[in-house]
């Protein structure tokens, strides 16, 4: 399933996405000019659970997060990000929204780590930060709708709860599937760890909703 738009405007234009996506790109498209400057940036500043395991480059635990295999990984995970990470800036603000995105990174990773400690594969990517994001959004915005393309040629309008449910129980599912299995591939664990530490941190940043003390009697 691939999301391409949800029915819920935000209150105000959300620039720390935008910008996400703008470096995202940037850095996508600066490195894919030149393979071995593309090679060499992998190979230095992408998670290596080895590494890690190891307490080596620490720093990759962030520097990762923007780095992508492919333009297809590239467009999917900024994708996910302009239709999902607008409306979890706009409810929590900048900050607390970084802090669900850097730390849902960092936790998706360190958890592909716990699985695979002694890897040598290269991890990177965003996908833990934004599946974060997808956590925190379906807890403040469950029954958003989500106009969702099912491959091959259906296109059907899902509540979030029902669309991310699906996304993080497949991955859930890939990611136990995966267990044993040598070699890369997509970091699934990645994923659920990053939805887990995300939906943990939504609901500890979650504002308190109060209510309005004046209903009825707009400008008071």
């Amino acid at each position: 399933m691939i999301p391409l738009r949800d029915y819920n405007p935000t209150r105000r234009p959300s620039l720390l996405t935008w910008g996400l996506i703008l470096i995202n790109f940037g850095v996508y498209f600066y490195l894919a000019q030149n393979p071995v400057m593309s090679s060499n940036a992998i190979a230095r500043y992408a998670v290596v659970p080895a590494d890690i395991s190891a307490g080596r480059h620490l720093g990759t635990l962030i520097t990762s997060l923007f780095l992508h295999a492919n333009l297809l990984h590239v467009a999917g995970n900024m994708l996910f990000l302009w239709i999902f990470g607008n409306n979890v800036e706009d409810r929590l603000g900048e900050i607390k929204f970084l802090v669900i995105y850097l730390t849902a990174g960092i936790a998706g990773s360190l958890l592909q780590v716990f699985i695979t400690p002694t890897s040598t594969v290269p991890m990177l990517g965003a996908s833990g930060a934004i599946s974060g994001l997808l956590a925190a959004y379906v807890l403040y915005f469950p029954r958003a709708r989500v106009l969702t393309f099912i491959i091959p040629f259906f296109f059907v309008t899902l509540s979030a709860y029902l669309f991310i449910g699906y996304w993080i129980a497949l991955q859930a599912l890939d990611a136990y599937l995966s267990l044993g299995v040598s070699g890369g591939g997509v970091a699934f664990f990645a994923h659920v760890g990053g939805f887990v530490s995300g939906l943990v941190l939504g609901l500890l940043l979650r504002p308190r909703e109060h209510p309005d003390p004046h209903p009825g009697y707009p400008g008071l």
